[in-house]
């Protein structure tokens, strides 16, 4: 005759089968329950299932404590960057980035250019990083501009031509190619409190992104000169 034991499975009590020498009968890692002794029909679980009772109800037996399910793992903290709707549509102590990558070659020798403005102040970046794609220095570009503010509480506007970068950081594009960079950009957006992309049109006569690509593309051409 088969012994039960009562436990819980999900919000349920159930009674479990249980082995000759008193532990659950685990066959294969499951086991069967019933929902009511009485029943004639028993399923058959997964142990790991199963939770033990607690108070009276708990019966004293050598069976082992069911394994604790793993914690879940916590979620990714929240991107806070949004597409701007208009490149005018910031607020009067915002630090306005214009960053742009190149490539000669795609894959080839790459550099990037940023262009940093605070109110009356000024500060260019123009840096070679070797042998990269397109994307990547545009994305390259972004992380440097983010790195260079040192006041992050101050609100941030960013201005890309590219649209693949765009897309990843504002529109929630899977990161097929290039995720670890992705994912560094991605967290350190975190440490701002307002950050907004806008998508310009590269090679259009905007000020800005006309100087980061020259910053970008001076950084190729003083490499091969070196």
């Amino acid at each position: 005759m088969t012994d039960w034991k009562r436990m819980r499975f999900k919000k349920n009590k159930v009674w479990v089968s249980l082995a000759p020498d008193g532990s659950l009968d685990v066959q294969d890692g499951k086991v069967l329950i019933k929902y009511q002794l009485n029943q004639a029909h028993e399923y058959r679980i997964h142990v790991d299932s199963l939770q033990v009772l607690e108070g009276p109800e708990q019966v004293e037996t050598d069976v082992p404590p069911v394994a604790p399910k793993p914690p879940a793992r916590p979620k990714p903290a929240p991107v806070k960057a949004v597409a701007g709707k208009s490149e005018d549509d910031y607020p009067a102590d915002a630090i306005l980035i214009h960053t742009d990558g190149a490539s000669s070659g795609n894959p080839g020798p790459s550099g990037i250019g940023i262009l940093m403005t605070y109110g009356p102040h000024e500060k260019e970046i123009s840096r070679f990083i070797g042998i990269a794609t397109n994307n990547i220095a545009e994305l390259e570009a972004i992380r440097v501009g983010l790195e260079a503010v040192k006041n992050r509480e101050k609100p941030v506007r960013i201005f890309t031509d590219s649209k693949y970068a765009f897309g990843l950081l504002t529109q929630g594009w899977k990161a097929k190619k290039n995720p670890e960079l992705v994912a560094e950009i991605r967290e350190l957006l975190t440490a701002f409190n307002d950050v907004r992309f806008y998508k310009v049109k590269g090679h259009s006569g905007d000020p800005g992104n006309e100087r980061a690509d020259q910053l970008a593309t001076d950084a190729i051409k003083q490499n091969k000169g070196s």
